[in-house]
């Protein structure tokens, strides 16, 4: 069993013309031994986003703190805390943090693709 404080786990920081203020941590990977799937911490500043993007690959998040936004489907989805995601294989997609605070959330993806 592994048990840890997700902020025990070194960041690793995005910022370029794709993806700025973006912090994330992969909390249970391959390294941990999880052969089904990677989850992965992010905190987007405020202001922030991740890149726009498209992978063979679904994502299941939670988003934990903050506000935000989600593209999917062509548009801008309003999200916060408790609010869940499913970003099918294949679809073009986004998140930027649109609040005072972080946009903190949790990301699973399967197992055998890059982790972060």
């Amino acid at each position: 069993m592994k048990r840890i404080h997700y902020t025990a786990i070194p960041p690793t920081s995005f910022n370029s013309d794709t993806a700025a203020g973006v912090s994330g941590r992969v909390v249970i990977g391959k390294a941990d031994g999880a052969r089904n799937f990677c989850m992965r911490a992010f905190e987007v500043a405020s202001g922030g986003h991740t890149p726009k993007h498209t992978h063979a690959w679904e994502h299941e998040i939670f988003v934990h703190a903050g506000t935000g936004e989600v593209y999917g489907q062509g548009k801008w989805h309003p999200v916060g805390a408790g609010s869940v995601v499913f970003v099918p294989a294949g679809e073009e997609h986004q998140i930027r943090s649109t609040g005072d605070e972080p946009l903190m959330f949790i990301c699973l993806i399967p197992s055998g693709v890059p982790e972060l």
